[in-house]
């Protein structure tokens, strides 16, 4: 997980994600690193768009349902009844994660 900070935080910078680069970052932190993954990782993201992958992101993690708060009484949403809705939404979900499969490889 600490090699896709690491190019997360490249990119952010504005830097070009290399092995040496995102090398330089987890030594940098005090991280052990494994060559093999680090060479994974620039490879997979070597196609993929982050900014895209960012942005789809949000989608995924807003169709993820969470649990109440321990002691929180609130009432469940009530249940969408239009099926066109729920397939479009579903197809949304899988299109983002098939963007970020990409970036995890």
């Amino acid at each position: 997980m600490e090699n896709i900070y690491a190019a997360m935080l490249l990119h952010k910078a504005g830097k070009e994600i290399t092995e040496a680069s995102v090398t330089s970052v987890l030594t940098a932190a005090g991280i052990t690193v494994d060559a093999v993954q680090v060479k994974a990782l620039v490879a997979s993201l070597s196609e993929v768009n982050i900014d895209e992958a960012i942005k789809a992101a949000p989608t995924m993690m807003a169709a993820v349902p969470t649990a109440p708060a321990a002691g929180n009484e609130t009432k469940a949403a009530a249940p969408v009844d239009n099926k066109k809705k729920a397939e479009e939404d579903k197809a949304k979900e899988e299109a983002a994660l098939e963007g970020l499969g990409a970036l995890f490889g």
